[in-house]
């Protein structure tokens, strides 16, 4: 696992397990009307994202894509899926680009995680840029 300072800096490189715990805090944290519809979902971390979902979603790089929520809005019964067997949605963050974004722009990591989290879930349910920026800036610091 990745040393982390008292002050939230981390001193290597953050491995899966810290994005995975960065995540759950995050989780944690979301606006109670993204929790209230996303009650059913799963976060994985992976490296990249797959070469399937980059087709899917269009991608020329693996580091265009931050995040992915997989599933089936059960109101329009439209969405992405992998696993069409898979009874859970899953928010897939992705190791290498985040860190990447991270690295670019100096923000901090548990806020990246947030702001990605929210968005996922955000624009799978359909709600607006607007409303999502609302309620990051609801949201509590992680660092």
């Amino acid at each position: 696992m990745g040393q982390v300072h008292n002050i939230g800096r981390f001193t290597t490189p953050p491995e899966i397990s810290d994005i995975e715990a960065l995540a759950r805090e995050a989780y944690a944290h979301i606006p109670d009307e993204l929790r209230d519809v996303a009650r059913q979902i799963t976060i994985e971390v992976h490296e990249f994202p797959s070469e399937y979902m980059m087709e899917a979603m269009d991608c020329e790089t693996p580091f265009e894509m931050l995040g992915l929520y997989q599933g089936i809005d059960r109101e329009t019964g439209s969405g992405f899926r992998t696993d069409m067997s898979a009874e859970d949605d899953v928010v897939f963050l992705f190791r290498r680009p985040l860190l990447d974004y991270w690295c670019e722009n100096g923000e901090d990591l548990g806020q990246i995680v947030m702001h990605v989290l929210i968005h996922e879930i955000g624009h799978h349910f359909g709600i607006s840029e607007d409303d999502m920026e609302r309620m990051e800036g609801r949201t509590v610091s992680l660092s």
